[in-house]
């Protein structure tokens, strides 16, 4: 099974039939193909995958409180997408944890 990312981050109210414009237009691909298509939200923190089963779009969505989603750098590139495995999907989906920020103490 294909599995593509979409390389631009994308508006995350987007539903079934404006992520599968996105297919089309933007990364050249037919929806109904069969392929994943993942879409990461401007803020790293949402994604939602979009495929076609049989008789219709089915979507999956995802988000993070702790962590960022983060597309694997050595992605091969296709376009306005990149193509990855199922196990490069898989770390994606677990999302990677924020690094804690230190905030130096108040003092009054």
């Amino acid at each position: 099974m294909r599995i593509l990312v979409c390389t631009e981050r994308q508006d995350m109210r987007r539903s079934f039939d404006k992520l599968a414009l996105v297919a089309r237009e933007l990364l050249g691909e037919d929806p109904q193909s069969g392929a994943l298509y993942v879409f990461v939200g401007k803020s790293a923190t949402r994604v939602k995958v979009l495929w076609w089963d049989r008789n219709g779009y089915c979507l999956l969505y995802k988000r993070l409180h702790r962590a960022l989603f983060v597309v694997p750098p050595d992605a091969a590139k296709v376009g306005a997408a990149m193509q990855i495995d199922a196990e490069a999907l898989a770390d994606l989906l677990a999302g990677v944890e924020k690094k804690a920020t230190s905030r130096p103490p108040i003092t009054h």
